[in-house]
Parts: structure tokens; sequence; C-alpha cells
């Protein structure tokens, strides 16, 4: 909970924009954004009505300046944890564990871009924008991985943003039965054996992992680097 500043204390514009902010967002967290009241959110930052409507015209311009806000911080730690490591097997844990992250803090931030109940255009068009960014990064591994085309790639990423963020959010939902660490070791495993099920090819279009000599089994290919890969991610895990 925020701190109630008392009224009349003066703050700098920037200071007074974040306390602003903040208090909005405890409120449209708790309440959504149709049963929020600007009386509430000025109560809860401790400011008069005024003071809200110098620096917010509106409910809706506050709400829009607040998911702002926090698209750029799920955006800022996807990439944190798709840079965390060299390693793209670690990459791809670090961006399922950015998203377990969102979802068990605290302040619940992230429901006001994965379940806002605003149906607004404008909400819908930002909210889709962090998908399609987080989708970017994470196509950029797939790239890496398996040389498929960029169209293709952005696809899977789009699939992989989805499926992190849904589980994330169930993981929640259930109580956290599952202890943090394994959820986030099951998913990733279960991600980076799709993205390592695609053939990676060469610049001349040849399959870098055709089937050689003793690497079959019963009629069946061994993928051989599909093994390698997905172990590491299961050790990775705290």
């Amino acid at each position: 909970m925020t701190d109630i500043r008392r009224r009349g204390t003066r703050l700098p514009r920037t200071a007074r924009r974040s306390q602003l902010l903040q208090a909005a967002r405890e409120v449209f967290v708790a309440q959504g954004y149709h049963a929020a009241a600007m009386d509430e959110i000025a109560e809860r930052a401790g400011v008069s009505k005024p003071v809200l409507y110098q620096h917010f015209p509106g409910k809706h311009e506050l709400y829009m300046a607040l998911l702002d806000h926090y698209a750029v911080e799920v955006i800022d730690d996807v990439r944190q944890g798709l840079s965390a490591s060299r390693d793209n097997r670690l990459r791809g844990l670090g961006a399922i564990s950015a998203f377990f992250d969102l979802v068990d803090s605290e302040d619940e931030s992230f429901r006001l871009i994965f379940e806002s109940d605003l149906n607004d255009p404008e909400v819908r068009s930002r909210v889709e924008a962090v998908h399609e960014q987080c989708a970017q990064m994470v196509a950029e591994l797939i790239i890496e991985e398996t040389s498929l085309p960029t169209d293709e790639a952005f696809l899977l990423g789009m699939a992989l943003v989805g499926m992190a963020h849904t589980s994330a959010r169930f993981w929640l939902r259930s109580l956290r039965t599952m202890p943090r660490e394994e959820a986030i070791r099951l998913v990733a495993t279960l991600v980076w054996r799709g993205i390592a099920g695609f053939p990676r090819v060469d610049e001349n279009g040849a399959d870098v992992l055709q089937v050689r000599p003793g690497n079959v089994r019963d009629g069946h290919s061994v993928d051989i680097r599909l093994a390698e890969a997905v172990s590491p991610v299961a050790d990775a895990a705290p």
C-alpha cells in the first residue's frame, strides 16, 4: 500500500506524476478500470482531485499512461531475461522466468497488461504491441537455433509468448501448488524441445541434423542434438 502524503505537500512534477501513477495502479489493479474512481485515486495519493486532473485530464488518460508505463516494464523484463546469457537454452529459460516473475510480483501490475477489463481499441493496441515486441525478441532466438524464415519464427515467437504468460498466470491462479522453479523448468523444457524439433539448415539449405549412421534405433531417428539441448535446461533450474 502506498504511503498517503498529507495534502499540501509540494513535490516536483515528475515525482508527483510517479506518485499518482502508483496510487492509480493500486486502485486499478484492485478494482479494475470500470469500478475505479478518480476520487479514490486522489485520496490514495493524498492529493485533491484538481491536482490529479492537472496531470491527467481523465480516468482514461490516466489508465493509458499507466498501461504505457508497465508495458515498457514487461518488455524490458523479457529483454533482460533473454540477454542474461549467450547460451540460447538459458536465454529461453530466462524469458520464461521473466513472465513468472511478473505474475509473482506483489503489486500484480501484470493484470493491467494481460487481464485488463477495459475493452478499448487503444488498450488492445498497446497490449498487442507488448506481445509483438516480446515475440520479436523470442523470434530472434528461434532464428538463431533453427534458421527458420523470419515470418515463421515470429509466428512461433507469438505462440511461445502466449504460452509463457498464460502458464504463469495459471500457476498463480492455482495458488502456486507447484514450486515456482519447477513450473519454470517444465515450461522452459517444453519450449526448448519444441524449438529443437525444427531442423537447422546451413546456408546451402542442407539439414544440419540429418540422420547419421548409428543414430537410428528401431526404425526411428534419434535427435542427438535435442537430447543434448534439453538436459541443461533441467540442470539450470535452481
